[in-house]
């Protein structure tokens, strides 16, 4: 169960949220700079701390139905050119859907496996795949099929796909599950997706792959455990790291 406190935390975080994404523009305009920093050090922790609040909900079941619908709502707001609640929409489909994904992984070596392969995959997409001709040719497709960091002042964002928000939220479980250190990986996981907005202006690029730094956010901060894991293969368990 969800406790009352976390969920009256995420209920006002939330709300301070929607009331920054509705008035950003009216906000102060600073600099490059300071919009990078606001948006990895205040604007990203707050959304991300919304996952890290909802960890209690990945024993629920009906994840992959609840999350489906959230896809579906995310959808039908889009449509209904409410952006605004569409973005959060998907934050919730793919936060439930990472949850519902780590059902899969029968040991805590799949979920290592899969950090060691998604940023060559996610680096290719970014450089020369998909997510290159999306973000060049269509760009209206990738906001739709991203999660929008608004920058105060402008009307621009900085965006991340919905892949890096599922695996966000998924690896963010998986620490959960196995015993690992649970805070460190959130703040690593965070940390890593300002770092790649820092190189991604500071180098003056359209864009730069998020799941590198991801899957780094996920393996550094519990290298140890996880060496210690894969020595001792064992199903994944469900208890809570500190």
């Amino acid at each position: 169960m969800v406790g009352r406190a976390p969920a009256l935390l995420a209920t006002a975080l939330l709300a301070a949220l929607v009331v920054y994404y509705e008035t950003h523009e009216r906000w102060w305009n600073a600099g490059v700079w300071w919009d990078v920093a606001w948006i990895a050090c205040v604007l990203m922790p707050a959304v991300f701390a919304l996952v890290l609040l909802a960890l209690p909900l990945r024993h629920r079941r009906g994840l992959f139905p609840v999350g489906v619908a959230f896809v579906l709502l995310a959808v039908v707001l889009e449509v209904a050119n409410a952006g605004l609640f569409a973005n959060f929409a998907r934050l919730a489909a793919t936060t439930l859907l990472g949850f519902w994904f780590l059902s899969f992984f029968e040991t805590v070596s799949w979920v290592v496996l899969v950090a060691s392969i998604i940023p060559w995959v996610d680096a290719y997409s970014v450089w020369r795949g998909p997510t290159k001709h999306i973000v060049t040719n269509h760009e209206h497709v990738f906001s739709v099929l991203s999660f929008a960091f608004p920058v105060p002042g402008e009307r621009a964002a900085a965006n991340l796909g919905v892949p890096d928000l599922l695996f966000f939220a998924l690896f963010l479980a998986a620490a959960a599950r196995v015993g690992l250190r649970v805070k460190s990986t959130w703040l690593c996981l965070v940390a890593a997706l300002g770092i790649t907005i820092f190189l991604t202006v500071y180098f003056d690029l359209s864009g730069l792959p998020a799941l590198p730094g991801i899957a780094l956010g996920f393996l550094v901060p519990n290298a140890d455990l996880l060496w210690r894991s894969l020595r001792r293969p064992r199903p994944v368990s469900d208890t809570c790291g500190a």
